[in-house]
């Protein structure tokens, strides 16, 4: 580990983490866009996780999401343990695009789910909060007969305005920010770097080469080695 960067470790009360698939890999959770991504092997897999084909087809959505996106048995890694005690410690805040709720698994405090949580489930007909381990037996609900779906946010589908708001507030405060795992390529969520404290330092830690208009710490490198190097 880097001392300096350490340093900014040590020093900083308040840390922003931006975070993407690179930081579930390791956990065994398929990204998107990479050789062996998700969308890479299926050319329809944008549709498959569109509102429309919810609306559409919600069987075909159903089988989609329960064959390629659920992974129950994926465990925190290294990444999202120290990330989490950060948090613990009320000296971070972690906005992930990650939808796969091992950030929630690792106890994580302070916590944005920009794009929502695989794991809560609710009836799109009465509003109820349903287990998710029932959405895995049907995508029906037993009280009602409404189609159950997973608080996402799917394609052609609007964000939650408190979630960005969160995330403003956050990156507005932050005297460091992090970004791991993620190519800061899809909006809005890259948006929010516009939103930084302007004196706040900048750090990357990805394994591509990333490049901003703005000054910052490009550390290209396994996440899990940076992290599980950072003394706490």
């Amino acid at each position: 580990m880097d001392a300096a960067i350490q340093q900014l470790f040590d020093q900083a009360h308040t840390i922003v983490f931006l975070t993407g698939a690179g930081v579930s890999t390791p956990s065994g959770i398929p990204d998107y866009r990479s050789k062996n991504g998700l969308y890479t092997g299926n050319r329809n897999a944008e549709y498959y996780l569109s509102h429309s084909c919810l609306a559409n087809e919600p069987e075909v959505f159903y089988d989609y999401v329960m064959t390629n996106l659920y992974k129950p048995d994926a465990r925190p890694n290294v990444i999202h343990q120290k990330q989490a005690a950060l948090t613990q410690q009320n000296r971070a805040t972690v906005i992930t695009q990650n939808i796969d709720n091992l950030y929630r698994e690792a106890e994580t405090k302070h916590l944005v789910e920009f794009h929502g949580n695989l794991y809560q489930v609710y009836c799109q007909k009465c509003g109820q909060s349903v287990a998710f381990e029932d959405y895995v037996n049907s995508p029906i609900h037993a009280n009602c007969g409404g189609q159950l779906r997973p608080d996402v946010v799917l394609y052609d589908e609007g964000l939650d305005e408190q979630k960005i708001n969160q995330s403003i507030n956050a990156l507005a405060k932050a005297e460091l920010v992090v970004i791991v795992g993620t190519s800061m390529r899809v909006y809005p969520f890259a948006g929010l770097l516009d939103y930084r404290n302007p004196t706040a330092q900048v750090v990357v830690i990805n394994q591509e080469a990333l490049n901003f208009p703005f000054s910052f710490q490009m550390i290209q490198a396994d996440a899990c080695e940076f992290f599980s190097e950072l003394s706490l």
